[in-house]
Order: structure tokens, then C-alpha cells, then sequence
């Protein structure tokens, strides 16, 4: 009789632990509950945007996120309106946005009260790459033709860029010529935000024009523009851009990456995170996403959890440098 009842109360006990065990399980796994919004912090057909939509597209052709993704744009402030919108969002998991250099130079300049620290990193998606254009008939046949008469005035060539004094253009272009030796201090950098940077480029008010790859393509396939360089490593794959020789290639030993990837408001559960996580990696194993990538000329860079927040914090501490010897980082 003793021993039926051991085996019965082992039995209420085991039932009992398998019960509170399934429910623990159950807590730990988090899934959106509504629709999730990816917040571009930038106009339409810019990186941030791109990035945002075809990440969406992939997640959902693939059946990666089942829950519906919309994409907003949040312009202004080079990004510091779209960062102030997300900040409101504190513990919210279905609120992200996608980030890339101007998050960490913007508040450095004091153009922002937020910066990185402020987010939930979640994951690094790609590698994108700085170009360095000049009209197709400029007397300048490579970069170090460029920065040996910037050598000479650095103030006599003008620079435009879409980015606001101290934020990515100009922060990509400063790093590689003060590499070179030019006085980066002297540099007259120009910020035309509304699109008119090409145009300024062609029309002659401006020399030259440190952009992203991505934005080159047409104009030198037109043939009205051409690249002295681009910040990658090495050359990139791809229809055109093969063509573009790198900074190094030229003798000048750096580099640039355009890196981009999505945080989320501050103070998320941790299980919201490592969904989020999960999914990203995901996105970055599928055959669609590498397409995406050789589409845009992007280059696979994926980060998270410490990874990704040790790099930030390096990213920082290289900007803050450049821009204090630019006398642009906020007192």
C-alpha cells in the first residue's frame, strides 16, 4: 500500500514539475503581438530606407516574421527627429529602427541629446561603403592626384556631402585625408540635405562629393560622373562598382565602413531581444537577403549582443578624435 502511494505521489509530482516546466518554457518565448514598425530616420530611397524595406520584404517573403512589418520615415535632424520618436518608445518591442554612423557622429556634435547608449542594440546587417566622386572631366585621374593639391590649399577644393558638418560624408572623407596627410582642419566641406548634391557636383560649385557607392551606379554608367575611390577593404563585386579602385589600393592605409543595423527602444525585455536576434540572423543566412546584398553592393557584416556594442563604442571613440580636432564635438 506504501509503495502504491509513493508511486502515485511521485506520479502528482512529476505531472505537477512537467506542468511548471512547460509554462516556464512558454514565458521564455517571446513573439510579437501586433504589428512591428521599422522606423527609417531618413528620406525615401536613402540607405536607412532601403535597408529598412528590403529587410522587411525579406522577412516576410520568407516567412521569417509572420506579424505584418511597416515601414515609416522620420526625417530631420540627420536622424536626430526619427532617434527622439523611438526614444518615446521605452520598453515597446514592436517599435525598431535602423542606425548607421550618424548615430554615434550626430550627438557628438551636439546636433542630438541621444546617441547608442540610449537603445537596445539588436543587430548589425551590412557593410555598405563611402565613395569619393569628381565630375568625368575633373583633371584628377585617382585619389592621390586629388589630395596632393589639397596638400598644397586644402581650403581651394570644395567637398559636399549629404550629411551635416561632422556627421558621415564628411566623417568618411576627413578620416581617409588626414591619412594622406592633408590638414583636415582646412577642409571646406559643404552639407546640402535636400538633394542637391549631384547637381552642385556637375554644375561646378562644388569639386567633389563623398557619398555612398550605392548612389554612384547610374551617374557613371551615364557617364557624367566618375570615382576616385571607395573606403572598402577591398574591391567590391559587382556590376560597375568592380571598377571602383579602393583607398588602400592607392597607398593610403584606411578604410571606411558604412555600417547599418536596427536597435530598439531603451529598456526591452531581454526575450523581445533575442527574438529579435534570432530573426536578424535569419535574414542574414537566407539566399534572398544575399541577393539584396550583391544588388545593393552591400558586403555582410552581422553583429550582435556584446560583438556589436564593443564595435559601437570603438566607432565612438574614433569619431569623437576626428571631430575634436575638427573643433566640431560638443563641449
Amino acid at each position: 500500500m506504501k509503495k502504491i502511494l509513493f508511486l502515485f505521489s511521485f506520479s502528482i509530482v512529476s505531472i505537477l514539475a512537467a506542468c511548471s516546466t512547460s509554462k516556464s518554457d512558454s514565458d521564455e518565448n517571446w513573439t510579437p503581438e501586433k504589428p512591428i514598425e521599422f522606423v527609417a530616420p531618413g528620406g525615401a530611397g536613402g540607405g536607412w530606407d532601403t535597408t529598412a524595406r528590403m529587410s522587411a520584404k525579406v522577412f516576410k517573403e520568407e516567412g521569417i516574421i509572420k506579424k505584418d512589418i511597416g515601414v515609416i520615415n522620420k526625417t530631420g535632424g540627420g536622424g536626430a527627429v526619427g532617434w527622439a520618436y523611438i526614444a518615446e518608445k521605452a520598453g515597446n518591442p514592436h517599435h525598431l529602427f535602423i542606425a548607421s554612423p550618424p548615430l554615434i557622429d550626430v550627438p557628438l556634435n551636439g546636433q542630438s541629446q541621444y546617441d547608442h547608449t540610449d537603445f537596445t542594440p539588436i543587430a548589425n546587417v551590412i557593410a555598405d561603403y563611402g565613395a569619393f566622386v569628381v565630375r568625368s572631366d575633373a583633371k584628377w585621374k585617382n585619389l592621390n592626384d586629388l589630395f596632393t593639391d589639397m596638400k598644397k590649399d586644402p581650403a581651394k577644393i570644395t567637398v559636399i556631402g549629404s550629411s551635416s558638418p561632422g556627421s558621415m560624408d564628411h566623417i568618411q572623407f576627413v578620416k581617409i585625408a588626414k591619412e594622406a596627410g592633408v590638414d583636415i582642419t582646412k577642409i571646406k566641406y559643404i552639407s546640402e540635405q535636400d538633394g542637391g548634391e549631384l547637381t552642385a557636383l556637375l554644375n561646378g560649385s562644388a569639386d567633389v562629393f563623398s557619398t555612398g557607392v550605392a548612389e554612384t551606379i547610374e551617374q557613371v554608367k551615364a557617364g557624367k560622373i566618375k570615382v576616385l575611390a571607395v573606403t572598402s577593404e577591398e574591391r567590391l563585386k559587382g556590376d560597375v562598382i568592380s571598377e571602383y579602385p579602393t583607398v588602400k589600393e592607392q597607398g593610403i592605409d584606411s578604410s571606411f565602413v558604412n555600417w547599418r543595423g536596427f536597435f530598439g527602444p531603451s529598456n526591452l525585455d531581454e526575450r523581445a531581444v533575442e527574438y529579435y536576434v534570432s530573426k536578424f540572423k535569419e535574414l542574414n543566412q537566407s539566399e534572398a537577403w544575399k541577393e539584396i546584398r550583391n544588388k545593393y553592393g552591400w558586403d555582410e557584416l552581422f553583429m550582435s549582443g556584446e560583438e556589436y556594442k564593443a564595435f559601437l563604442d570603438e566607432q565612438r571613440e574614433e569619431a569623437k578624435d576626428l571631430l575634436d580636432e575638427l573643433g566640431l564635438a560638443k563641449k
